[in-house]
């Protein structure tokens, strides 16, 4: 990636939530959503907003929506690409399960250096997702996000492939593992019901099960923190 300036620990998780929150939403960032997202008031997200317009890193017209600059994009996805590789690296060597890395990658990404990322890259055999199903952005800052739609939003019969799950509930992941709700998995709703806020959503069988698997229940709200490719 590009060189840029060194940024604080503090400023790089700004530039990295910036960017997870708009990585799979189309929704406008304000000062009042990130300063929810790091549990701080707002005016300590505008005084690190600014100082971040300051040297060319956020876009961000006064109560209006925050946006990274392509200096901004460069720093916040060398951030997104170390804090991917920890949790990939946690799950596959450490044998960390998918609900407990987000916590220790923060810490983690922050203390890597150059040269320990591009060794974890090699040893992990140049991975494309992290294990909640993130993509995982090049060495030259490249990235692909797949057209995926929340999982919550299907109705009933219909199926799709998962591709990516929020990792910011961890009883939420334990539930989805244990259902085999994951990436990867292809899954089926099997039943819908607006009233009492359920959907009713199985795995389907791989070639080597025999007969049907069986349907989990979640509630609406939970299944739109999953993301599918329909089909």
């Amino acid at each position: 990636m590009t060189t840029t300036p060194p940024l604080s620990a503090v400023a790089q998780d700004y530039l990295k939530l910036v960017w997870n929150a708009q990585e799979w939403s189309d929704a406008p960032l304000t000062v009042k959503a990130l300063a929810q997202r790091l549990g701080v008031t707002a005016g300590t997200v505008s005084e690190g907003v600014r100082r971040l317009a300051d040297v060319g890193l956020i876009d961000h017209a006064r109560y209006g929506q925050i946006a990274l600059t392509p200096a901004g994009r460069v720093a916040a996805l060398a951030v997104v690409r170390r804090h991917r590789l920890v949790e990939t690296l946690l799950v596959e060597t450490f044998g960390y399960s998918w609900d407990e890395v987000h916590d220790e990658a923060e810490v983690l990404e922050h203390a890597i250096s150059d040269e320990l990322e591009r060794r974890i890259d090699i040893h992990l055999g140049h991975p494309t997702h992290d294990p909640h199903g993130d993509p995982i952005p090049t060495a030259d800052g490249e990235i692909t996000i797949p057209a995926a739609r929340h999982l919550g939003d299907l109705e009933a019969g219909e199926c799709g492939v998962v591709t990516r799950v929020s990792d910011a509930d961890p009883a939420l992941l334990q539930r989805l593992a244990q259902e085999r709700v994951v990436p990867g998995e292809h899954v089926r709703v099997t039943g819908r019901d607006s009233a009492s806020a359920l959907m009713f959503v199985a795995p389907l069988p791989h070639a080597e099960e025999s007969g049907s698997t069986s349907s989990a229940p979640f509630g609406i709200t939970a299944l739109r923190h999953v993301w599918v490719v329909p089909g």
